[in-house]
């Protein structure tokens, strides 16, 4: 199907064994944004909790949502091995060539970072621009936080999710939210909306993945805006400046407060303004 941009709709579609729940809709202004949510999350965790307003956005681009798989409202990571973030980028790819889009602009939270650059490899010269924000860790840092998605998979399935969430209180949230309790009820409530077999599987589905490799990180030639905060050690900033150092088109901003963190929504308008017609 070719994509109306003016209007605003969802649909599920088949992709790769998996049924995948999407939405678009937005200013009809091309090309549009692909946007990936992160783990554990979903478009209605986003909807509820931003850390960039896709809703704003969308008054200034045409924006793509989807539940990854495994997540939302989409089919639940039936082999773990489907949850790393190259395959995760073969589910966004078949969505992206069933709309009928040709350039696009690929961006995401998290997983969705990591989702958006593996997409960006195969896609080349159709993606326009990178929106990448809280960039998870990745390459030598990768392997001591997945035997934390390891142990937290077993928890879940043993316990269920309050005892990971009674674990996670007693940890500082990022710079931004220290001082506030939004941070811990956003994860709290994300675990929460979802079955404990799901969760489990999810989290051991983030055990396969981790970011492309510097080299080939270091052929995206296209725009490429990296958003981080501080004091989160799923999210690194060592992941971000590497990122900043690797991407040959690349402006990298970093915070740590919440009137930082609040400029997020129109840093990506104005980014995304500068590469949609």
């Amino acid at each position: 199907m070719v994509l109306g941009w003016c209007h605003t709709f969802a649909m599920a579609l088949k992709v790769r064994g998996a049924t995948i729940d999407w939405d678009s809709g937005g200013a009809p202004k091309a090309p549009p944004l692909i946007w990936g949510h992160g783990l554990t999350s979903s478009r209605a965790d986003e909807d509820r909790d931003p850390i960039v307003d896709l809703h704003r956005v969308r008054e200034h681009a045409t924006v793509v949502r989807y539940d990854a798989r495994g997540h939302g409202r989409s089919s639940p990571l039936a082999e773990p091995e489907r949850g790393s973030w190259a395959e995760l980028a073969k589910d966004q790819i078949e969505l992206i060539d069933y709309l009928g889009i040709g350039e696009v602009i690929l961006g995401g939270a998290s997983m969705g970072t990591g989702t958006a650059l593996h997409a960006a490899l195969e896609l080349g010269d159709r993606v326009q621009g990178l929106l990448l924000v809280i960039p998870p860790t990745g390459w030598e840092e990768r392997a001591a936080q997945v035997s934390v998605y390891e142990q937290m998979a077993s928890v879940v399935e043993a316990k269920g999710v309050e005892p990971i969430i009674a674990a996670s209180a007693s940890l500082a949230p990022p710079d931004p939210f220290v001082g506030s309790d939004e941070y811990r009820a956003r994860r709290a409530a994300a675990m929460r909306s979802t079955t404990p077999e799901r969760l489990a599987a999810n989290f051991r589905g983030a055990g396969y993945a981790d970011l492309p490799g510097l080299d080939q990180l270091a052929t995206l030639a296209m725009p490429a805006l990296v958003l981080a905060w501080t004091g989160d050690t799923g999210h690194p900033v060592s992941t971000a400046e590497q990122l900043g150092s690797t991407l040959p088109n690349a402006e990298v901003a970093i915070h740590s407060t919440a009137d930082e963190l609040a400029t997020w929504t129109q840093r990506a308008i104005d980014f995304l303004t500068s590469l949609v017609a």
